[in-house]
């Protein structure tokens, strides 16, 4: 008598969302970030709207970041970008996209902004608008808010994104605490912002920064360039030191950058890939049959084994039972933030 063995169905790698997708999330979260954020900062008054700018920019982040962090990662930053690559976290390739998506999603909410305060008779004129987002923007020496010079505003930028960029990294580690990293991340954000605020107005954003410098007076834009190498140097140590002391299994593990990307490869948030717990393919499910002393179809009969003799039943011992791979729970197909399966 012959019996077919049908093969298993192997496992598909989770749908991974495309490029474009993810282009549009970072800019759709740096947009918020400007528009939101700095909304705030320009509009707020203590009667009206009591919510302090640096807690509205955490806020404004962390909510980018649980709305379209499966997506990208939820970076919004150029700097966060950089240093995740260099920590292993993101694929270079995406970084360039990253970069230019955050930029315009940056400007567009900004630009947002301006047309609505030009839309006030006493502030129509250019040179008023210029002088509002002047005060916004980032700046040293006459543009920082206690006048600062441009060594304290590098330190400060340097250390405050360095010390962001740490957070972000631990928080969206495979160890950490299901479910924080977006409000981790925005508290951090708050408390560094309204540290270094005095000094700089707080950038740690280098697409913040160029969103707000582009509608400012030209001396704001004149400084632009700290603005950019400071959180960039900051954000690029944190990841040299992550990856030079960080475990190795956190390396293009639960990324930031969203699952399936060429350094991530579909890996879950708890560490264990697709390709490893895939079922065998067919061709391994006939093999087993032959194994067994199943004969497949069309095959050749193969020869009789001698039966083997039968076991004394006093002095057997009983057959082991097959191990079995442990079953997931609803906890274990929880997905992190960063790394959520699709």
């Amino acid at each position: 008598m012959t019996t077919d063995v049908a093969a298993p169905t192997p496992v598909k790698a989770p749908a991974e969302f495309s490029v474009v997708a993810k282009l549009v999330a970072e800019a759709f979260g740096t947009f918020l970030l400007a528009y939101a954020g700095l909304g705030v900062a320009l509009f707020s008054s203590p009667s009206s709207a009591p919510i302090p700018t640096p807690f509205a920019v955490g806020l404004s982040i962390a909510v980018g970041i649980a709305a379209v962090g499966h997506i990208s990662g939820g970076h919004f930053n150029p700097a966060v970008t950089l240093g995740l690559a260099v920590a292993g976290r993101t694929n270079w390739r995406l970084v360039p996209g990253y970069i230019a998506s955050q930029l315009v999603g940056g400007l567009v909410g900004t630009l947002i902004l301006w047309v609505t305060i030009r839309t006030l008779p006493s502030l129509s004129s250019g040179n008023s608008s210029q002088t509002i987002f002047t005060q916004l923007s980032n700046g040293f020496d006459d543009l920082s808010p206690s006048k600062f010079p441009m060594a304290a505003g590098l330190l400060a930028e340097v250390v405050a994104t360095a010390v962001f960029v740490a957070i972000i990294l631990f928080v969206t580690s495979k160890r950490a605490v299901k479910g924080m990293a977006p409000w981790a991340i925005g508290l951090g954000l708050s408390i560094l912002v309204q540290a270094i605020a005095p000094i700089t107005n707080a950038s740690l954003n280098p697409a913040r920064s160029t969103a707000t410098a582009v509608f400012a007076q030209g001396n704001a834009f004149g400084q632009l360039w700290l603005f950019w190498v400071a959180p960039v140097l900051g954000a690029v140590l944190t990841g040299l030191i992550f990856r030079g002391f960080g475990s190795s299994d956190e390396l293009h593990g639960a990324t930031a950058g969203g699952v399936g990307d060429l350094t991530a490869e579909a890996t879950r948030d708890d560490g264990t890939r697709v390709s490893e717990t895939s079922v065998a393919p067919a061709e391994a499910g006939r093999g087993d049959a032959r194994d067994a002393g199943v004969r497949e179809p069309g095959s050749a009969p193969a020869a009789e084994a001698e039966p083997a003799p039968a076991a004394d039943p006093a002095t057997a011992e009983p057959a082991p039972e097959t191990e079995r791979a442990p079953e997931r729970t609803a906890d274990d197909d929880a997905r992190d933030f960063f790394d959520k399966d699709r």
